[in-house]
């Protein structure tokens, strides 16, 4: 039988930009679990998340901006990023397509994303 092989692919209390968690949203846990495929030169929606989250890069690349600082940061397949909470940002690709899995620690009836206003659904 192969030996089994664990990798913790991250770890924080704080978001990718620095901004720190502070709690959990109040009500009954919902964990939800999306898989997201973007084609290359895309770009979603300004929006924000209302719950901790964290995204893991299957394949390709994505950049992720902050529409106050306008900060941004790349993440590459292998990678996972911490996302903000209540904070507007957006993803956009370049040249590679882009699969991700999202992971969301909410509270059951929560929108997991929030689209700023004039803005389209993130999903």
């Amino acid at each position: 039988m192969a030996e089994s092989k664990h990798e913790l692919v991250s770890q924080s209390g704080t978001a990718w930009n620095g901004q720190t968690y502070k709690e959990y949203p109040a009500g009954k846990p919902e964990i939800s679990v999306m898989r997201m495929s973007l084609p290359p030169h895309s770009e979603l929606p300004w929006h924000t998340h209302p719950m901790p989250n964290t995204a893991y890069i299957l394949s390709g690349q994505l950049t992720i901006e902050d529409k106050e600082t306008g900060k941004t940061h790349c993440v590459k397949a292998g990678d996972a990023l911490n996302e903000t909470i209540n904070s507007a940002h957006r993803g956009y690709t370049t040249d590679d397509a882009t699969e991700l899995v999202i992971f969301y620690a909410g509270v059951e009836g929560q929108a997991l994303s929030e689209s700023l206003p004039g803005e389209e659904s993130e999903f």
